[in-house]
């Protein structure tokens, strides 16, 4: 190799690194006025029995809709999970048409309205092995939603899966919180896994979260190891009821991952 071309080689090196660098710092700098903020699990649960849970949609959302096709990739009979799965409509919506649904939710109150308000009847068990937990088994759909902390969920206990749709988790947990949630939810993806991640860019100076700000960039820096990422859509998602947060933009991001060893 020539002088010049070492020199060159270098140069590029220095400054790939220095790129990354930035790169690193401005996402950093980005999330830092939410960076230590600390939701309870006790918390939530008082939004549920206060009925503060604007984040419930009485619709399918449209963008699991719009990418339904996508995340099926021809297939029947998919098993779904539902991260922070609520009492979301998205659940029958995919049960109906087949596919298997495994929920987890800390909200005992939220999962029971999740079956009576579908007209479905239910069997409650517990689970051996998370003491205090129980799973919620609908009998006229193939739906099972356990009522713990996700943390505590694993493989072991509900398996591996061919669909994740997180739509509210990810941009629920607290931000400290993110670095293990991606671990947790690669544990669950199945080789065939095509997991639908929705989240939400804004200003976080004018708003504490939840739901929190998860740019692209934290989603490669947590998922890109491990997964193909494919950005699939942004949407204007801004409300009158963002603006009462004292935001003035809401962004929603959709990305489609797929395990790199698949």
């Amino acid at each position: 190799m020539r002088d010049s071309d070492l020199l060159f080689s270098v140069l590029w090196l220095v400054l790939c690194q220095a790129a990354a660098s930035l790169g690193e710092t401005n996402m950093t700098s980005m999330l830092a006025p939410q960076a230590d903020r600390v939701m309870a699990i006790g918390e939530w649960e008082e939004r549920w029995h206060e009925g503060r849970i604007g984040f419930h949609q009485l619709q399918v959302h449209k963008m699991l809709e719009t990418h339904i096709e996508k995340v099926l990739a021809g297939r029947t009979g998919v098993r779904f999970f539902f991260p922070l799965c609520g009492k979301a409509v998205d659940m029958k919506w995919l049960a109906d048409m087949g596919h298997s649904v495994v929920g987890v939710e800390i909200s005992e109150k939220g999962i029971k309205e999740f079956f009576t308000e579908n007209n479905m009847t239910y069997s409650e068990e517990d689970v051996p092995a998370l003491p205090g937990a129980k799973v919620y088994k609908g009998v006229e759909r193939n739906i099972s939603l356990y009522q713990c902390d996700l943390f505590n969920f694993s493989s072991a206990i509900g398996g591996q899966f061919g669909a994740i749709w997180d739509r509210g988790s990810l941009v629920a947990i607290n931000p400290q919180d993110r670095e293990k949630y991606a671990a947790l939810i690669t544990s669950l993806m199945a080789k065939d896994c095509r997991y639908l991640l929705d989240t939400l860019l804004y200003n976080p100076e004018l708003y504490a979260g939840p739901p929190f700000l998860v740019p692209d960039e934290q989603v490669q820096s947590l998922f890109g190891n491990s997964c193909n990422i494919e950005f699939l859509e942004s949407a204007d998602a801004f409300t009158e009821r963002h603006r009462g947060w004292g935001l003035d933009y809401l962004t929603e991001h959709v990305h489609l991952l797929t395990l790199k060893n698949n």
